[in-house]
């Protein structure tokens, strides 16, 4: 006589009952032009545009509770790129992308409040951007300008105590924007609890050669002696000096190279290449890179 249940074994489970069920449903949709169209207009519904938000929100939950199990990132950089394809794909203007890129900026800070992330830096403005149509580059320093002065009077600025700093060769800028970006930096200066770091008209080989010249300048002045040049002494003369290196560096659209942004910073920085453009990047992509540098970080045992 065999072995095993002899009832299991001449009668189906309810699981198997139920497996075939589902497989008929399946059958009947993809086959049938009628099970198509059901499947399509349910598709279509408000009823599942609830239940994926619903579903959405939380997974979002769980990976947030997730991600506070572990170390966070002190310092996130983020390329921000895309905005060009993003609105040519929605059959939109470059200008317009770029407006749903600088909203996307107000998004992301917030996400970093709710974290407890405390410094992060955008890439705003490359030296290279100046290379690109007078008339986008125009629109660029107008929504520049716009974040800088909204960013004086905006509640959460003040209310979380944001340094703000902008980074780069601010003579090479329009001198309106030279003054706006005086104005929030004096105005933030004494703020210690977050930092924002804009980089505008900002390169990373630019800004390594600025901190030489100015070691060298120091040197002939007797300041600083040339035995005693160090990691930290080049770090103290970047942009940079006084913060932490960033710990994540996250680009979105795809690409996959760094473009000249904070080269002596990334030295230990992970990397992350989201596929997302940056207007469409949602709250879950952010997570999702988060999860991924500490994963790494468990698995290296730092």
């Amino acid at each position: 006589m065999s072995g095993g249940n002899p009832i299991s074994s001449q009668k189906p489970t309810l699981r198997i009952l139920a497996g075939k069920k589902i497989n008929e449903w399946e059958k009947y949709v993809i086959q049938t032009t009628t099970g198509q169209r059901v499947l399509a207009a349910f598709y279509r519904s408000s009823l599942y545009q609830f239940f994926s938000m619903k579903i959405k929100e939380f997974l979002d939950v769980k990976l947030l509770e997730e991600i506070r199990q572990y170390p966070l990132p002190r310092h996130i950089a983020i390329i921000m790129d895309g905005n060009r394809r993003f609105a040519k794909e929605l059959g939109l203007s470059v200008e317009a992308g770029h407006i749903f890129g600088k909203e996307k900026i107000e998004e992301v800070l917030d996400w970093c409040f709710d974290l407890g992330i405390r410094v992060l830096t955008i890439y705003a403005f490359s030296t290279e951007n100046f290379k690109r149509s007078e008339k986008e580059v125009k629109t660029l320093m107008v929504l520049l300008k716009q974040e800088l002065d909204l960013a004086k009077e905006d509640s959460r600025i003040h209310r979380n105590k944001v340094r703000v700093r902008i980074l780069g060769k601010l003579d090479s800028l329009p001198k309106d924007i030279q003054q706006s970006a005086k104005s929030i930096m004096e105005l933030t200066k004494s703020y210690k609890s977050y930092h924002l770091n804009i980089a505008l008209a900002y390169g990373g080989r630019e800004e390594i050669i600025q901190a030489i010249q100015r070691m060298g300048g120091d040197i002939k002045k007797g300041k600083l002696k040339v035995k005693d040049i160090s990691q930290n002494t080049v770090s103290s003369y970047l942009y940079t000096s006084g913060l932490p290196d960033p710990d994540l560096i996250l680009r979105t659209s795809g690409e996959e190279r760094i473009s000249n942004f904070l080269l002596w910073q990334l030295a230990y920085s992970e990397l992350y290449f989201c596929d997302m453009y940056w207007p469409a990047l949602q709250k879950r992509d952010f997570l999702l890179a988060i999860r991924s540098y500490q994963h790494r970080k468990r698995r290296y045992g730092k």
